[in-house]
């Protein structure tokens, strides 16, 4: 049975648009929480805290603060990895990845939170939605240097050919910028997962606020 929780969670998780991902080493300089302030004066509706270079100790106390700074704005706050920070700070949601925990066994341990998990293929994709993912990501994309391990790109014509076989939210990744958005948008992508495009971005909150425009502006017409 669902929780209540996670049916709510998930509700407003389906309403999403751009899911920006968190990498403080890719932030032009600034800190996770610099980066977060500019979301959310951008609007935007999610985040994902991701940093595969802090300790798991840094990484909830920072988890602490976002958790603090999304309640106030509205925001679902999704944790990259950790299923015990997730819990511990009351996230929305854990994000796991192909070497991760499988969603069944996250399941167990934590029903309320809503499970994504990141993709590379419609095998994997399929797996992902029958062993209780709530959602799932589909990528990369196109290029991105922001994987520490090379993963082949699967194209902006993975959008139709993945996307049209599941029947859970599925989010896009991988080298998504405001210049190729497009590009995957009229495939039928409607939440667009970013991490440099917006962590990279001068105007960090200028940027949310125009890629943001340019999705709703697809849902509309859908």
């Amino acid at each position: 049975m669902v929780s209540t929780r996670r049916k709510e969670r998930a509700e407003a998780f389906s309403k999403i648009d751009l899911y920006p991902v968190t990498c403080e080493r890719l932030s032009a300089g600034r800190s996770n929480l610099e980066v977060l302030g500019g979301l959310i004066a951008g609007g935007a509706k999610a985040v994902q805290l991701r940093d595969k270079e802090a300790s798991p100790g840094y990484l909830y106390r920072m988890a602490v603060v976002f958790r603090e700074m999304t309640a106030k704005a509205g925001m679902l706050l999704i944790i990259n990895d950790y299923v015990d920070i997730a819990m511990a700070v009351d996230a929305d949601g854990v994000h796991l990845g192909q070497d991760d925990m499988p969603p069944k066994a996250v399941r167990e341990i934590a029903p309320d939170l809503i499970i994504g998990v990141s993709t590379h293929s419609l095998e994997q994709a399929l797996a992902a939605k029958a062993t209780g993912a709530d959602y799932i990501n589909i990528g990369p994309i196109f290029p991105t240097g922001t994987k520490a391990v090379a993963v082949k790109v699967m194209g902006p014509e993975a959008v139709t050919g993945i996307g049209s076989r599941v029947d859970i939210p599925f989010t896009v990744m991988g080298g998504i910028k405001e210049s190729n958005m497009e590009e995957v948008l009229c495939r039928g992508a409607r939440r667009l997962a970013v991490v440099t495009a917006v962590t990279e971005a001068e105007d960090i909150a200028g940027t949310v606020k125009r890629m943001r425009e340019r999705i709703l502006g697809w849902q509309e017409t859908a």
